[in-house]
């Protein structure tokens, strides 16, 4: 299970980065001290798994993966080191109920494949903007589906295979 869960989470991250701008994988120790030290206060017993440098345009952001126990986290950060997004990957059975029926009346025969929390901070205060799901349509098709937490879908995105392709010959 945890394999496929790997397996799976892999598939999301090549997904991701695909439609990014520009991203470069980056050693650890060459993170911004800023963004190090934040990440070790605001997580304190995550192992840094691996860090990438995305750019658009002028605007720069670090992405930190981390593992606290089971858990991974995906963390986009400034280079002054203050946090802008946390992705905390999630079981399905941990969607809130509005969450998860918005996303079965739409894809009734949908897998889901992926799910995760996406936190932002506000005003200093971590708040959760949406949920993140990838799903797997009766028909194979692949879909990337945000709903607010009260169950409103804002956004879906399909998936190409060719993308998926891209990231893997990259790796």
């Amino acid at each position: 299970m945890r394999a496929m869960l790997t397996m799976v989470l892999g598939a999301v991250l090549a997904f991701g980065a695909s439609a990014r701008a520009d991203e470069e994988k980056i050693a650890i120790d060459k993170l911004p001290k800023a963004v190090r030290e934040t990440v070790k206060k605001r997580f304190p017993k995550a192992e840094l798994v691996e860090a990438a440098k995305e750019t658009d345009g002028d605007k720069v952001e670090y992405e930190v993966t981390l593992k606290d126990g089971e858990t991974k986290y995906d963390v986009m950060l400034s280079p002054d080191g203050k946090i802008t997004l946390i992705e905390k990957v999630i079981a399905a059975n941990d969607l809130p109920k509005a969450v998860a029926a918005a996303i079965a009346e739409k894809y009734p025969k949908a897998t889901g494949k992926v799910y995760e929390e996406m936190t932002k901070i506000v005003e200093g205060k971590e708040v959760i903007a949406y949920y993140e799901v990838l799903l797997e349509t009766a028909d194979k098709k692949m879909f990337e589906v945000e709903v607010s937490p009260e169950g409103k879908i804002l956004k879906t995105e399909e998936k190409k295979e060719e993308k998926k392709d891209e990231k893997k010959d990259k790796q």
